[in-house]
């Protein structure tokens, strides 16, 4: 079975290409592939299928083997991979998800696809929705306590949930320690991603991610756009915004239409064969 290895701001998945051969178990594969000492290493496994509804659809696992509904790095680069790969020649391209349809446009850059623009629809900001067992729309600032601490959470969701928690340093916070039990939170029904964020402008945020099912991350999409958006919220910084995380910078564009765009890296990092 053919592989691709791909990443965007250090977000790395492998992709493989089920419109040709589809894996009997994916949620296993993935478990599998994800092991960075005796797989492939990554933050999980994306599946390109065929769409009765969209141009393609998108199924994704995270290295733990759970599905997952909707992952913005993992998007940019599936864009990339259909382009480059010859399934489609079209640089706007509408993704089936299990967060809905996502629409794409490519960024083509000395002949070859470099980044993608993806709109990433409204955020869901309805407590029971996200979902999270908090009160108001928008949920801002709600305290949880975790680990006999109190903090203070803003949450949305851009078709899987986000909670997150403003600190003064993301450098030297301990995510280990605490990323599991806001993950496993009982605030939290399907568990939730956590975003650390530290405000360095209105222009400028900084993030460190912990994604369920996968740990920290070096960079989330969807986690990116839900604390930028958030943030836009809470009043912190303008309608545009840089996000930085460990492994490199999106550009989070709140719309006129009430849509979050993104605009961020998509790179090929080797191939291969899988022997499964």
């Amino acid at each position: 079975m053919k592989f691709t290895k791909m990443q965007g701001c250090g977000n790395d998945y492998v992709y493989i290409d089920a419109t040709k051969e589809v894996p009997a178990d994916a949620s296993e594969l993935a478990i599998r592939v994800s092991d960075r000492h005796y797989g492939i290493g990554s933050d999980g496994l994306i599946m390109i299928c065929r769409s009765e509804i969209a141009d393609f659809r998108m199924v994704m696992f995270n290295a733990d083997g759970s599905e997952s509904e909707m992952c913005g790095n993992g998007i940019r680069c599936f864009g990339k991979f259909v382009y480059d790969h010859g399934l489609t020649k079209k640089k706007e391209l509408a993704v089936e998800t299990l967060a809905g349809i996502k629409y794409l446009t490519l960024i083509e850059e000395g002949g070859g696809i470099t980044g993608v623009t993806v709109d990433m629809g409204k955020p869901v900001t309805q407590a029971e929705k996200i979902p999270v067992v908090a009160e108001g729309d928008p949920v801002l600032h709600y305290p949880i306590t975790v680990q006999g601490k109190e903090y203070r959470i803003s949450c949305a969701s851009m078709g899987n949930p986000h909670a997150t928690v403003y600190v003064e340093d993301t450098v030297s916070l301990d995510l280990e320690a605490i990323g599991p039990y806001f993950e496993n939170h009982e605030a939290f029904p399907r568990r939730v991603n956590t975003e650390f964020v530290q405000v360095l402008s209105r222009k400028h945020i900084r993030m460190r991610v912990w994604e369920r099912g996968s740990g920290e991350t070096w960079a989330c999409g969807t986690g990116a756009c839900a604390c930028a958006y958030v943030s836009m919220l809470n009043g912190y910084v303008d309608n545009e915004v840089e996000v930085e995380m460990r492994g490199g910078s999106v550009i989070i564009r709140l719309g006129e239409d009430g849509h979050i765009y993104m605009t961020g890296p998509a790179v090929t990092t080797f191939e291969g064969t899988l022997f499964v």
